[in-house]
């Protein structure tokens, strides 16, 4: 194995012959290099993408801070090489190696992924594969870390249950630290065996180890039941989540290279009561927790101190549900007076308030506005629970407009569940009638940036029994789009292959049979699946042939009702029920309220009672658990074989 200072002497003869150099030299500012004999337990975090989009995940920069507060154990940092760097390290046979003290990813005692998407997953293989580490779980030993990952993809790990050792389910700051001390335990012991160490994991509340587990099958290939094969690992794995959200980070890494989003990034609150029924993220990070404005101000004036970046992001699912958002931007305002300082709060509500809030903070305020309505119909936005009048989003766009914005943007999707080409049409008519509005108190300097992506079903969603939209539908509608949209003046439209969408469906709601599909994709070339790519959607298509599947079972089929999904035995504590009730809501149009005015049963409080009592307080946005019983329809799931 390449020592570090061999992995340097190599990197010096080769860097000058690749895009952005600084993507792998490490010696950022803020970044942490501790002593390696003197630690423990030595923690690869990977980021299976670019450094430009990596270094700023947020996910990455928790868990990287809450290891190195640890005086047993380090955390470094790897991201994937972009394909220049890749073909001159495998030339020059360059393992995969951390940015702070250039150690190959294979020295480590444990490597973790952030899987945020699906599309990550050929990335993860490849990286494996550069680091000299066998891709196969199976095929590793006592000699090699133990892999595992988490994230948003997490929900549903079926499809990479063969390459990844352990996934931890759900929110990542505690359980970090009981893994590593599960292998500070068993690889202190004589006579280490890695079986042994897997099993204790599997003990550890929120942890999955796949191989540990079995799926059968029905003769129509959906899956029969997945059970554990050992008494020790659990039937359900149960997320884990952090009772109250410890200190944000506040020294983070500033890059050598400008990257997707040089700033400061304070997380105000986790958890969102909406009920958006395409949200993935809305449903899985339940119960909604805060953090104090005082709390929230004291980081961003630590982190932009140590860092001198010039953007602050206020960031939640919702930042207009936040409790004390008035209070915060006013004490933004007021604690960074007269700074060169750029704030946003991403994920406004579209109300007037979210205008007044954006107003408080002029002086801070960027050149544009987003707004997310999702669907264009009345009808649609109800099918999706996020019902938005008409007249409110005018209202608001001309309130934007007339208070100096001149850009706003606009993110829709396509391809929702009983959506219509009139649905479609009604994408146009609102945007043409935006821009109106806005010449009218703005003039024609007024801009409409519109964003059209298309809906993919996600797991642990009422919406995880649908099926997508077919292709051809799909390129109906972007041509409409196209169409009306491309020849209007100050009108600029954005949007997704469908080809791009069927990958993340597919991989999303698929199962254990996928994993040798991924395989095949990433031996035949697959990877940087979440950038634009001619060849990519070929390759997938030769991977499926190859092991006889059919990739139409997992994007075009409607779940049938009693369906058991592949990921049954991981669950984020929402009530399959309840998630089936709001599907059939959706069909017949029927909206929900913000769960904070009235409790609909999804689950969280009783599985996380204990917790709550243990831990009460003004954090938890959660209804009182002794308000009367709330008013819902009583679907009860058939079972398989009635």
């Amino acid at each position: 194995m390449l020592t570090p200072e061999q992995i340097e002497a190599k990197l010096d003869r080769i860097l000058l012959k690749v895009q952005k150099p600084g993507r792998y030299v490490g010696g950022e500012l803020n970044s942490t290099i501790k002593d390696w004999d003197k630690a423990q337990t030595k923690v690869a975090f990977v980021f299976p993408d670019i450094y430009d989009i990596g270094v700023s995940n947020v996910g990455l920069k928790i868990l990287y801070d809450q290891v190195n507060q640890r005086d047993d154990s380090l955390a470094e940092r790897a991201y994937a090489p972009w394909t220049d760097m890749e073909a001159l390290m495998r030339e020059h046979e360059i393992p995969l190696y951390t940015l702070e003290s250039k150690r190959p990813l294979a020295c480590f005692d444990l490597i973790g992924f952030t899987l945020p998407y699906e599309t990550l997953y050929t990335n993860t293989l490849n990286i494996l594969d550069l680091s000299g580490i066998p891709v196969r779980s199976n095929e590793r030993d006592e000699t090699h870390p133990i892999i595992i990952a988490g994230g948003h993809a997490a929900t549903n790990p079926e499809p990479m249950h063969a390459f990844i050792d352990a996934f931890a389910i759900g929110e990542g700051e505690e359980v970090i630290h009981d893994i590593i001390d599960t292998i500070q335990k068993f690889k202190s012991a004589p006579n280490f065996k890695r079986r042994d160490l897997l099993v204790a994991l599997a003990q550890i509340s929120g942890v999955y180890v796949p191989q540990f587990y079995e799926t059968t099958y029905l003769e129509d290939g959906t899956v029969a039941y997945t059970e554990p094969t050992i008494p020790e690992a659990p039937k359900l794995v149960h997320k884990r989540i952090v009772a109250k959200l410890p200190p944000p980070p506040i020294k983070f890494i500033v890059p050598n290279i400008e990257v997707v989003h040089n700033r400061v990034s304070v997380e105000i609150m986790r958890g969102c009561t909406r009920g958006c029924r395409f949200c993935q993220a809305g449903m899985i990070t339940r119960p909604v927790r805060e953090r104090s404005v005082q709390e929230v101000v004291d980081a961003a004036d630590e982190a932009i101190r140590s860092t001198g970046f010039e953007e602050l992001a206020l960031m939640s699912l919702s930042s207009s549900d936040y409790t004390y958002v008035s209070d915060l931007v006013d004490a933004i305002s007021k604690r960074f007076e007269g700074r060169k300082l750029t704030v946003s709060l991403p994920s406004l509500r579209i109300e007037s308030v979210s205008v007044d809030l954006m107003d408080k903070l002029k002086q801070h305020r960027s050149g544009g506005f987003t707004l997310a309505p999702e669907a264009a119909s009345e009808r649609m936005r109800r099918i999706i629970n996020k019902f938005i009048p008409d007249e409110e989003i005018i209202n608001t766009t001309r309130d934007i407009y007339s208070r100096g914005w001149t850009t706003i943007k606009l993110y829709f999707m396509i391809g929702h569940p009983s959506e219509t080409i009139e649905d479609v049409q009604a994408i146009v008519d609102l945007c043409k009638r935006i821009i109106e509005e806005g010449r009218k108190v703005a003039g024609w300097k007024v801009k409409l940036n519109v964003g059209a992506s298309t809906f993919v079903p996600k797991p642990q969603t009422p919406f995880q029994w649908v099926a997508c939209d077919t292709r051809d539908n799909i390129l109906e509608k972007q041509a409409l789009l196209k169409r009306q949209l491309l020849k209007e003046k100050n009108i600029k439209l954005s949007w997704t292959k469908p080809e791009e969408a069927l990958l993340e469906a597919w991989l999303s709601r698929g199962d254990r049979k996928l994993a040798e599909v991924i395989y095949s994709a990433w031996k035949n070339g697959a990877k940087f699946d979440a950038w634009e790519g001619d060849q990519k959607h070929e390759k997938w298509m030769a991977a499926f042939e190859e092991h006889g599947l059919e990739h139409t079972f997992y994007t075009y089929r409607q779940r049938r009702t009693d369906e058991v999904f592949p990921w049954e035995h991981i669950t984020a504590a929402l009530r399959k029920n309840f998630l089936f009730q709001d599907f059939r809501q959706s069909l017949e149009g029927q909206i929900r309220v913000d769960c904070r005015l009235n409790c609909f049963a999804c689950g969280i409080l009783p599985t996380f009672a204990n917790l709550r009592r243990e831990n009460p307080g003004e954090g938890w946005k959660c209804p009182d658990v002794k308000s009367p019983a709330p008013k819902i329809i009583n679907i009860e799931l058939p079972v398989v074989g009635d």
